[in-house]
């Protein structure tokens, strides 16, 4: 029999019980959250006459746990509805519900003792077969399996996963020795299908990969920082972007963990190792104690590494100084190296330029990639089954862009080997073996496709998930059918193409326009079908903002006008046309961006994706077809067939809102509650197969017989409905929630949302309505407000409010 996930019970509801709750909610998984019985009443129970055997009393923490899923931020939840698939319980009433699921995840205290109590009451209740795994960061998962039954350690294993559950991609899969094989090829096909994770199999070592190799790492961090005499803003600007990792680097990192979690997990290697060089380094520097028992722990406290106050200039954020316990301003640190790094082109570049600098910054961060490689060596097979997962694990876990061994390879195996034994460092057996292979690389790549060395000096495929589909790979492998500067077009095989964006940032301009002109000619005469869609960072943050800011100065109005008329041919050209397209957006999706998604059939987006039209923060609205788009789309929506018909305009003014309002959705679940999506476009939780799926839903169309869209026509809300969206805005006018130039750029979107100056009810067609959208933008681009608020964003990437 297939076995499948209906329902789940994760038991304890703290921060990350919760979060995981929330996840198992968003994939539409009904789940209880259970938790301990409070001891005593607050005062507030009391008050109300309440006793400690009231539901009420006995659900209250799990309830707190749930209830805080609806304020946290970022948000747990794709739609806040979701709350509505977890129902909440405690250990003394509801355990039975556990013989209703078919994953159990326990996520109490990390304590041994108390998780071995909890899986003795799971295996009183569960019914044989049921999957159990502990959410451990650390604890041995043969241990918390001793004493229970075949059945259950059979059925028993450890899914760690990352905080945030919803956002972190990793999920580590710890197999106990009495673990069924079959059960871990499950979970590793559910968690990447269907809670779309990265999938990484570890060994049952203390803290397992991900946060082995990245405690590690901070606490080398501190080590050299302390050495060097460095500061903790210093050594943030050297660890961040700059090499491939977050924003929050290495100390606003630890303030966002918290130092009292940091502290557990560094201990629970140290107190398990046998190392005594591992054991040092793993201890934590007194002035870290002593910020814990001050309770300066970071973000959740309000201070930690780093503090926010208020000054007379505004916010100022103050540093710690880690010799006196003092904050002081933070300083931006001069380097050479590191400006040569920010100048690099490409990230190994980067990484070399600061590795082989010649100042204190480039020591810091030699010393530091120094350490943490060898250890990774020295490591890797201990904790892993291949240097692959621990890579994976650091990009997925930690939001390296590199793992420790494509760091290597990057910054040169045989250069860094022989400066590390120039430095007396003793050269991991692993790393040894591959260069008296006379390798020079972890990784080798042929046409696309990689292999890494393995233990044996060989080298081996790394496996790739079908559903991976590598844009990057393709063109390595001949897939490229044409390019040009800001767009190409790439064959994803079985007779579908993929028009990618290339430009900086993926921003709109006529290259692009051009390459989607001749994407529609291709794929008619070639192809089965048309994806859209890109791996950067972002989808696309809209049309190149500077170019049409550059225009608009120059008084280019003939420009921006024939900007606009191809951008609408385009659109037409791609809309009509007799196959099907599929747009994949993801990440930010803005302005430009949804008017692109708007040339689709059908839209495969995915679960991670900030959705909106947002042209109002920078003076004008969308000129690109969104805003047309968006009228008939809330008109799609009104009800027809009724004895009495409906009124549209409560269905325009929802839309109306969303541009006006420049409402971006926090998922692609939200973007179809916020109307920019239909509710029959699909979503990927996994954003490794989001083109994968998106090629799937064009092959399926293709299949069922496609036939393009015939030409819409809608009956407008007119003068009337106009007369009625300015009322509203000029109640808020006259309120003070906006501006002058507000109320002008969203009388704007209102004129054109209702049709003009027509009687209500007139039926109109898409080109009418886009020419009524030309004109508004190109009237508010004219004016200096517009081209003020343009400026603005260009230069402090945030809207002004003039």
């Amino acid at each position: 029999m297939e076995r499948k996930i209906r329902k789940a019970a994760v038991l304890g509801s703290g921060v990350m019980g919760a979060g995981i709750a929330a996840h198992l909610a968003n994939v539409g998984i009904p789940t209880y959250l259970l938790d301990i019985v409070p001891r005593e009443l607050t005062a507030d129970e009391s008050n109300k006459g309440l006793s400690l055997s009231d539901s009420v009393v006995k659900n209250r923490i799990a309830q707190a746990g749930r209830d805080r899923l609806l304020k946290e931020k970022p948000a747990p939840l794709y739609d806040k509805k979701n709350i509505d698939l977890i129902t909440v319980g405690n250990f003394e009433d509801h355990l039975s519900c556990l013989s209703e699921v078919d994953w159990i995840i326990e996520v109490v205290v990390e304590n041994i003792e108390v998780k071995k109590s909890v899986f003795a009451m799971v295996e009183a209740h569960r019914k044989p077969g049921t999957i159990v795994s502990s959410n451990t960061s650390g604890v041995s998962i043969n241990e918390m399996a001793e004493g229970r039954s075949d059945d259950f350690r059979k059925h028993f294993l450890g899914t760690h996963f990352f905080n945030p559950p919803r956002y972190l991609k990793l999920l580590e899969l710890i197999p106990g020795l009495d673990t069924d094989p079959q059960v871990i090829f499950f979970m590793k096909h559910f968690g990447e299908h269907v809670l779309g994770k990265g999938m990484v199999v570890c060994k049952d070592t203390p803290n397992f990969i991900a946060n082995r190799i990245g405690t590690y790492g901070l606490q080398v961090s501190i080590h050299e920082m302390v050495r060097l005499g460095l500061g903790v803003d210093e050594v943030d600007a050297l660890t961040g972007p700059v090499i491939g990792r977050p924003k929050s680097a290495t100390f606003r990192t630890l303030d966002v963990v918290g130092l009292d979690t940091y502290v557990h997990v560094a201990g629970n290697v140290r107190n398990k190792s046998t190392d005594e060089q591992e054991r040092s380094v793993f201890e934590v520097p007194e002035f870290v104690l002593q910020m814990v028992e001050k309770k300066w722990i970071g973000q959740k406290a309000g201070q930690g590494f780093f503090k926010q106050v208020k000054t007379e200039k505004g916010k100022e954020i103050l540093a710690l100084s880690v010799d006196t316990l003092e904050y002081r301003p933070s300083v931006r640190p001069k380097f050479a190296s590191l400006e040569a790094a920010k100048t690099a082109k490409t990230l190994p570049e980067k990484l070399r330029a600061l590795a082989y600098g010649k100042d204190k910054g480039s020591e810091f961060v030699w010393s530091v990639f120094k350490k943490v490689l060898l250890y990774s060596a020295e490591k890797a097979y201990e904790i892993a089954d291949d240097i692959v997962s621990v890579d994976q694990a650091m990009k997925w876990g930690f939001g390296w862009e590199m793992g420790p061994f494509e760091t290597w390879d990057a910054i040169g195996l045989e250069k860094s080997v022989a400066k590390m034994r120039e430095e007396n460092e003793k050269i991991p057996a692993l790393v040894e073996e591959l260069l008296a292979s006379g390798k020079t690389s972890f990784y080798q790549k042929e046409q696309g496709k990689r292999s890494v060395f393995s233990i044996g000096g060989t080298y081996k495929d790394v496996e790739e998930s079908k559903e991976n589909i590598n844009l990057a790979a393709l063109k390595e492998q001949g897939k490229l059918i044409k390019k040009n500067a800001g767009a190409a077009l790439i064959d994803l095989g079985d007779g579908v193409a993929c028009l990618e964006f290339t430009s900086p940032h993926n921003a709109l301009g006529m290259d692009v326009l051009h390459m989607a002109s001749q994407a529609a000619e291709e794929v008619q005469k070639n192809f089965a079908g048309l994806v859209i869609g890109n791996q950067g960072k972002n989808f696309c943050v809209g049309m190149n903002l500077a170019m049409a800011l550059m225009e608009a100065q120059d008084e280019n109005w003939l420009e921006l006008d024939m900007l606009v008329t191809n951008f609408h041919k385009t659109a037409r050209a791609l809309r009509y046309m007799h196959r099907p397209v599929v747009a994949a957006p993801f990440g930010m999706t803005l302005g430009g961006g949804v008017e692109v998604v708007y040339l689709a059939d059908r839209v495969q987006v995915s679960a991670e994706t900030y959705l909106g039209l947002v042209e109002v923060g920078v003076g004008l609205l969308p000129g690109g077809g969104g805003t047309k788009e968006m009228l008939f789309r809330a008109m799609e929506n009104v009800p027809e067939g009724g004895s009495v018909p409906v009124d549209p305009f409560p269905f325009v003014a929802k839309a109306f809102e969303a541009i006006a309002m420049a409402k971006v959705s926090t998922s692609g679940q939200e973007a179809i509650n916020l109307g920019y999506l239909r509710p029959t476009d699909r979503i990927s939780v996994n954003a490794d197969h989001l083109l994968y799926d998106a090629k799937q839903l064009v092959l399926t169309m293709d299949k069922e017989g496609y036939t393009p869209p015939a030409p819409r026509k809608i009956r407008v809300i007119g003068e009337t409905g106009y007369a009625n969206l300015r009322q509203n805005i000029y109640a808020m006018k006259k309120s003070g929630y906006i501006s002058e130039h507000d109320e002008l750029i969203a009388s704007k979107v209102a004129y054109v949302m209702s049709g003009g100056n027509v009687p209500a009810g007139t039926e109109v067609t898409e080109n009418y309505i886009l020419e009524l959208e030309k004109q508004a933008f190109l009237e508010l681009i004219k004016t200096p407000k517009s081209q003020q608020r343009m400026q603005h964003m260009l230069t402090k990437n945030k809207p002004l409010r003039n």
